[in-house]
């Protein structure tokens, strides 16, 4: 009989809630047996999801529950690092963290002495690896395109919404636009080329969103758009384009790989609790392959449970991310995404934002806050190409 992964969760804020909800999907296999929420209304909300769930009054508490078996980070981004040091100095436990993995530049090395030996299955939470039509892309794009050379990602989606303390409206605790919301992007292009990257050129900013807002005497400064490309060690290119003030928009994500052979692209509807009723249901996701030769686009729909769409915000991708993730801690499957790809997510966020504010294209293999890939998983020298 499989034994339960037993959660302690950290942070209850709304997508906290969503592994909850999701977490309770995967029955027999994970439960949430403790919680720490120092907010007073997101600790309500969550024990109506998991009312048999002990309530610690404080982090170190949660840390000594001799029933967690595995630790779950779903606070405020800036608190993330801090936290991890904590697991690691009292009970280092298989941990699922939320992205991103930090937020300040001269915080990166501390990262890499923290996880350089961690002792249990480590995973960064990188959900859009698992939406459906995007694992589909995934999986077919090396097939389709006969090696991608272009990648292009589209957001266009409703600006952030509130969260407790209005952390998410300022760059100090955010880490900002490009590591907080766009490290799924950069993720996901690493994932898809299977290359890491060079170059990093941005054009972004504030430019609707959040401006008659004040917290605190403080404007928010938070960006709301923005370009990105980046340039990878093999010779492909990525590109970002990121809009979050075009709610009105029928889908949400676009992703577009392209190589010699043809195109494969999928549109990614937004939460559907935001499609507005009147309109009927909400968009199904939708895979096409377009090959050069023979020509003529294949589009197929891919739908994705209803419960679990019901669950979350993120097409079903929370539930099987925590099924692999249980699988990685029973050692019957790999950790699919560990702190090299949740901190080169974060590298590649930053170059961006420095990019966009100086005007000026990043070196990611001159950026002190990007890893240093070992020999073993990186590129070989032979490999790279001198870009100019």
């Amino acid at each position: 009989m499989t034994t339960a992964l037993r959660y302690g969760l950290i942070g209850c804020g709304m997508m906290g809630q969503e592994h909850l909800r999701n977490i309770a999907l995967l029955g027999a296999q994970a439960q949430v047996v403790a919680v720490f929420e120092p907010d007073a209304a997101m600790r309500t909300a969550a024990m109506a999801l998991v009312p048999e769930a002990r309530f610690h009054p404080t982090l170190e508490a949660l840390l000594a529950d001799p029933e967690v078996t595995a630790f779950l980070i779903a606070s405020p981004n800036h608190l993330h690092l801090a936290q991890l040091e904590a697991i690691r100095a009292q009970r280092p436990l298989p941990v699922l963290v939320e992205k991103p993995l930090f937020t300040d530049p001269a915080s990166a090395g501390a990262l890499g002495a923290l996880v350089a030996d961690w002792p249990a299955p480590f995973w960064v939470a990188m959900e859009y690896r698992y939406m459906p039509p995007v694992a589909a892309l995934i999986r077919e794009a090396d097939a389709v395109t006969g090696g991608v050379r272009m990648l292009t990602i589209r957001e266009h989606r409703f600006p952030f919404l509130p969260k407790v303390g209005d952390w998410n409206r300022f760059n100090r605790n955010s880490g900002g636009t490009l590591v907080e919301k766009c490290c799924h992007f950069f993720d996901l292009m690493r994932l898809i080329l299977r290359d890491d990257p060079v170059r990093v050129m941005a054009s972004g900013g504030q430019a609707v969103n959040h401006l008659d807002e004040r917290y605190g005497g403080e404007t928010p400064d938070i960006w709301d758009h923005a370009y990105v490309i980046v340039d990878f060690a093999r010779g492909a290119r990525a590109m970002l384009e990121l809009c979050m003030f075009a709610e009105g928009s029928q889908y949400q994500e676009e992703i577009s790989a392209v190589g010699p052979l043809g195109k494969i692209e999928c549109l990614v509807p937004g939460p559907g609790r935001f499609w507005p009723a009147h309109l009927g249901a909400p968009p199904v996701a939708r895979l096409t392959v377009s090959p050069r030769a023979p020509k003529g686009p294949r589009a197929v729909d891919i739908p994705v449970d209803p419960e679990l769409l019901e669950a979350g915000d993120h097409n079903g991708s929370t539930f099987y991310q925590h099924q692999l993730f249980a699988a990685a801690v029973r050692g019957a499957g790999p950790v699919e995404v560990g702190a090299l790809d949740g901190w080169w997510a974060v590298a590649m966020g930053m170059a961006a934002q420095h990019s966009a504010l100086t005007g000026q294209a990043v070196d990611l293999r001159q950026a002190d806050y990007a890893p240093v890939t070992p020999p073993a998983q990186g590129l070989h020298d032979a490999q790279k190409v001198e870009l100019t």
